[in-house]
């Protein structure tokens, strides 16, 4: 496992959407925006239902995630992270993480989901392999 570095916890907790990459049973890329956030040296994401990514994780662990970042280099173009890792999912707790991102990308006070008695879905922890993309992150 990498450890993250105060400029990667600081791209993944900005409340800009995640991009995670899952596999398909062919081999091909399946791609979900998600909310993430960080706790320890994992990213967690949240999915209430079964759908196709969580499918993809029993099945297959490997992930890619990519985040748009702020700041820029020398010459303009936009910082972004690459996070390549291994997924496990937890069961249950998927409402409470969602309600604690919420406050972040959607605002102070919400109530999500917005609905009574969510389903327990899936909390997914990604354990970071190796981290790219443009930033302070790479050398």
């Amino acid at each position: 496992m990498t450890a993250l570095s105060d400029d990667v916890r600081r791209a993944l907790t900005a409340g800009r959407l995640g991009h995670l990459v899952t596999i398909n049973p062919d081999g091909s890329p399946q791609g979900s925006v998600v909310w993430i956030g960080v706790e320890g040296d994992e990213i967690v994401a949240a999915h209430l239902m079964g759908g196709r990514k969580v499918q993809n994780l029993a099945r297959d662990p490997r992930v890619l995630l990519t985040v748009e970042a702020e700041g820029a280099n020398p010459v303009g173009m936009a910082n972004y992270l690459i996070v390549h890792g291994r997924a496990t999912l937890q069961e249950g707790g998927a409402p409470e993480l969602l309600q604690q991102l919420a406050e972040v990308y959607v605002g102070p006070g919400v109530k999500f989901p917005p609905f009574d008695n969510p389903p327990p879905g899936h909390v997914i922890r990604i354990e970071v392999e190796r981290i790219g993309g443009l930033g302070p992150w790479t050398s």
